[in-house]
């Protein structure tokens, strides 16, 4: 099975998407990694659409990646007396941290993290944005407020504190078992919420011990400022834009955007585009024309992934959602204006032999008739390095290594093939061949890219270049032992 695109799409499983035939159909369909919400289900149920997902990878014989998601630190008001209360605009109110039900002049804020960051001039917002209070005074327990945008109020809606830096851990007592049991479970992502700086995602890392890649989700204006650092330390960034148009104001973000995931391009490491990207489509079996114009953009902008959220988990029609995304980013792909825009914000990064390596191939590809590029891997750097070429061909990610495989689901362009151990170049040369020829991309007139290194099982050693045949007969012809 071979995808004729190169951006991957992520898609959410949930209750409209946890049975074998919809899980299943959503592959098919075009999804390239499934994404486990640790904020949504039981353990048991996340379990059994993980097991699905690999019965489905047997059946179809190709690696698939799994997301799991962590919750992160979430901040609500408490409950209020009568359910719900109107704020207007001028009123005082106040958050404290009295478990007394609220009224309409204080509510409950169950966070002393919160008060403790605080500082008068502060903004909090209360219901994704919608009230909108400006801290006057505040204490150890308590704020007073000024209501600068009003609203209706009620149980439970989420607080966010986009000034300031909060005292608060990536991780909650919840996200600390839900991280062990997803690497326990096999996942090949964590996605860390509520990142706020490089620290946050280094305790994830040292919790997973290597066995899952660490997914940073770009959400708070604190880790838009930190973006450097936290991107050294991180596998993959998620650009996860409902928080951040919660907290910011909404014209920045798709400058942010933009910025984000050309710093990612440029450091190799894979970036998803997420949130609200077909949003109607959870009721509708037809998307708008600006959420269509929203997900090209980030095709355009050379994005790794495109995500659906409750597109595909809840919405009714989630296989409808997965295949709007794959037309979508077919229709841009084959633009000639995509190939303009992605070659003329091309970093160029030529540091090591690796990066000369993979940088040569592209041009050799782009210059000749050559219709494919071999990259052969053990940790994935090699394959990272090429996709971030952007090459106009297809790229094969060839690996002995099962989980490096699945993690390369979520990289741009890479078709994830399974080779047996290698122990000379000759022998990768042969099965490049193979797959170019079994998967569609060659045929026996045409010729290839290999590019490994050697030794093989060696991490970091790119240091071969050969254009091959796709003709057996001529490789062993025209290769020594």
């Amino acid at each position: 099975m071979r995808r004729h695109r190169k951006v991957k799409i992520v898609a959410t499983l949930g209750p409209a998407s946890s049975d074998h035939a919809t899980i299943k159909a959503l592959f098919e369909a075009g999804a390239d990694v499934f994404r486990l919400n640790m904020s949504h289900g039981t353990h048991a149920e996340q379990k059994a659409r993980y097991d699905i997902i690999r019965q489905i990878e047997v059946e179809t014989g190709r690696p698939i990646a799994v997301l799991a998601d962590l919750q992160g630190p979430k901040l609500r008001v408490g409950v209020f007396a009568d359910g719900a209360h109107e704020l207007k605009e001028g009123d005082s109110f106040r958050v404290d941290l009295d478990d007394a039900q609220g009224s309409a002049a204080r509510v409950q804020l169950p966070h002393p993290e919160i008060f403790a960051a605080l500082e008068p001039g502060a903004t909090l917002l209360v219901n994704d944005g919608k009230i909108r209070l400006r801290v006057e005074t505040c204490g150890p327990d308590f704020a007073d407020c000024t209501v600068t945008v009003g609203g209706t109020i009620s149980n439970r809606k989420g607080v966010n504190v986009p000034d300031v830096i909060l005292p608060l851990a990536a991780l909650s007592e919840k996200d600390r078992g839900d991280l062990e049991f997803a690497c326990e479970l096999g996942v090949e992502w964590l996605a860390l919420s509520f990142v706020q700086r490089a620290e946050d995602v280094i305790e994830a890392r040292n919790l997973a011990k290597g066995r899952a890649a660490i997914l940073s989700k770009i959400e708070k204006p604190a880790a838009v400022r930190s973006f450097a650092e936290i991107l050294k330390v991180s596998d993959g960034i998620m650009v996860a834009r409902g928080d951040l148009g919660v907290e910011l104001p909404v014209h920045s973000v798709p400058p942010i955007q933009k910025r984000l995931v050309r710093a990612c391009r440029s450091a190799a490491k894979p970036v998803i585009v997420a949130t609200q990207m077909l949003e109607s489509m959870i009721d509708s079996p037809m998307p708008t024309r600006a959420e269509v114009s929203d997900v090209a953009t980030a095709i355009y902008e050379g994005a790794d992934a495109v995500m659906l959220s409750a597109e595909s988990a809840a919405g009714s029609w989630p296989v409808e959602a997965v295949q709007t995304m794959d037309s979508v980013a077919r229709s841009v792909e084959s633009d000639p204006t995509y190939r303009e825009v992605i070659e003329s914000s091309r970093s160029v990064s030529r540091e090591t032999v690796a990066d000369a390596i993979v940088g040569a191939a592209r041009e050799v590809a782009e210059t000749t008739d050559v219709v494919a590029i071999c990259a052969f891997t053990q940790s994935g750097t090699t394959v990272s390095l090429t996709a971030r070429e952007r090459p106009r061909v297809p790229i094969i990610a060839m690996c002995s290594e099962e989980t490096t495989l699945r993690r390369l689901c979520l990289t741009w362009g890479a078709h994830c093939v399974r080779t047996p151990e290698l122990e000379r170049f000759k022998q990768a040369v042969v099965n490049a061949a193979k797959a170019a020829r079994e998967f569609g991309f060659a045929n026996e007139t045409q010729n290839i890219i290999v590019v490994a290194g050697v030794p093989f099982k060696t991490s970091g050693t790119t240091n071969i270049l050969r254009v091959a045949p796709c003709d057996e007969r001529l490789i062993y012809r025209t290769d020594p032992e």
